[in-house]
């Protein structure tokens, strides 16, 4: 049975891509949209662990992890914009597990939500951080691509190209959408740098038997 996480973000963005990329890892996922009486609603549906915005419309997450505590041990990860190094402090202090400071990287939320799990409910990371789509398994963890005995080490830009691909499978995900999940730091990147990675992926997965693995469509964008 999959694990069940709850999402309380009040950024609508934030809230819908922590919600796809939880599905897509395979968690049951609750995010709602009315935050009133959140913690209530918390200890009430009893998932396996919350994801909790420190900075909230009207109240502060680490008052609401602070009345979750008062009637449940539900595992909290903070997420935050706030760059204090107090704020940390303070969120273990009021009965946090982890504090992830935003923007994250997918992989590495899921790792620390799946090194969460393994510490209070026995979950195994591999369960977590084993996306496989038509045979080909990303194993997150060890940052390779594998199939059947067969596997490739993956830099880290292809890691999460392939990541972003896994997250929408059957879907195209525009170029430019990729080049701003690899680079979101950067002014400009030339765009014949994201077929370079392509290109290499795509020669890993031949070099394990794998062909026509990752599709392309003129103008649109890639997928799996």
């Amino acid at each position: 049975m999959a694990c069940k996480i709850m999402v309380i973000e009040d950024e609508t963005i934030i809230r819908r891509e922590l919600k796809l990329l939880l599905e897509n890892a395979l968690y049951e996922v609750a995010a709602p949209e009315d935050l009133q009486d959140v913690a209530e609603l918390v200890v009430r549906l009893k998932p396996d662990l919350v994801l909790l915005d420190v900075n909230l419309p009207g109240c502060c997450g680490f008052d609401v992890c602070t009345q979750i505590r008062e009637q449940s041990q539900i595992p909290v990860i903070f997420l935050t914009s706030r760059t204090d190094s107090m704020d940390e402090l303070t969120g273990m202090l009021k009965g946090g597990d982890d504090y992830i400071m935003k923007p994250y990287q997918p992989p590495v939320l899921l790792a620390r939500i799946a090194a969460v799990l393994k510490r209070t409910k026995g979950v195994s990371l591999k369960e977590t951080l084993l996306l496989s789509h038509k045979g080909v398994e990303l194993d997150l963890s060890r940052c390779i691509l594998q199939v059947g005995g067969k596997s490739e080490e993956l830099t880290k830009n292809e890691m999460k190209i392939l990541h972003r691909l896994f997250q929408q499978p059957g879907q195209y995900v525009p170029r430019m959408e990729l080049i701003e999940y690899l680079w979101e730091n950067e002014v400009f990147i030339d765009d014949n740098t994201l077929s370079v990675h392509i290109t290499r992926i795509r020669e890993k997965l031949r070099a394990m038997g794998v062909t026509d693995y990752i599709g392309t469509k003129r103008g649109v964008g890639y997928r799996i």
